[in-house]
């Protein structure tokens, strides 16, 4: 699942050959060891279909950069295509909102590519561009923004 959202989230942001040649079986393995370690205290939500597929996933934590206002950060959300639209993508950045508030977190940030079609979805939800940087992705530059909320308060309401 999170390969197949990567190569359809980012087909003609990163290059074909480099979203041909990730691999589900170095992902599993990845997943693996991030699900077997959460020292960071990171965490990770998932949605199931009714088939007990797996079509969706946010993870959340601490900030990794230190930023002094945002230090909470919503790490990753991904939906399989044919599940956005439908209110998953709100409910996981809720649920995301909830566990970093119950940890003491007041504000938290997402980075994203500047070219992802999904930039209105954090928009909607409140967030406002703070900063931005370059990133090496395929041995591609790409500019990625970060997202920010002051306050969690308006995520935490009942999606």
């Amino acid at each position: 699942m999170h390969v197949d959202t990567w190569r359809t989230t980012y087909r003609g942001i990163l290059p074909d050959d480099y979203l041909a040649g990730l691999s589900y079986q170095e992902r599993e393995q990845k997943w693996h060891e991030d699900l077997s370690n959460s020292v960071r205290g990171e965490f990770t939500f998932v949605v199931e279909d009714d088939q007990a597929e797996i079509v969706g996933f946010a993870t959340g934590g601490p900030e990794r950069d230190g930023d002094p206002v945002y230090q909470g950060e919503l790490l990753a959300i991904y939906l399989i295509g044919r599940n956005q639209r439908q209110g998953l993508g709100r409910r996981l950045v809720h649920a995301v909102s909830q566990r970093l508030s119950h940890e003491g977190y007041e504000a938290m940030l997402i980075w994203v590519l500047a070219k992802n079609s999904s930039l209105a979805f954090y928009e909607k939800l409140g967030g406002k561009v703070i900063k931005s940087k370059l990133v090496e992705i395929g041995q591609v530059e790409l500019e990625e923004v970060a997202y920010g909320w002051q306050s969690l308060r308006p995520l935490l309401e009942p999606t």
